[in-house]
């Protein structure tokens, strides 16, 4: 499984509030923590959260998305569970701490 990119806010907004999980996460190509991050984060919700989407936005290309989202800093990432954002996690992401976070939304969720 991959990130799919967006490339405009009407999508973003559609697959945020669409009732399968998923995760955004918000970087440009400058980042180079998200350089690590990224492919870990992608590594982590392949091998333990298998229905979760992911997406990607790139926030050099599309202000207006991270805008609309309130972000203002990379890496970001957003989880959503049924429209509705349950985890925001901004520029130092501890791994562990988010994969427990996650497990819990999602033991509930798939319960």
């Amino acid at each position: 499984m991959d990130y799919t990119s967006l490339s405009s806010l009407d999508e973003l907004k559609e697959k945020t509030a669409a009732p399968t999980p998923c995760l955004v996460y918000f970087s440009h190509h400058q980042c180079n923590v998200c350089k690590v991050l990224r492919p870990k984060v992608r590594d982590l919700i392949a091998n333990n959260f298998p229905e979760m989407m992911l997406y990607y936005v790139n926030t050099m290309e599309h202000p207006d998305m991270a805008g609309q989202f309130s972000v203002f800093s990379v890496p970001t990432i957003l989880v959503f569970f049924e429209g509705r954002e349950y985890i925001r996690e901004s520029r130092h992401v501890n791994l562990s701490t988010f994969r427990e976070r996650l497990e819990k939304l999602y033991r509930i969720y798939y319960q």
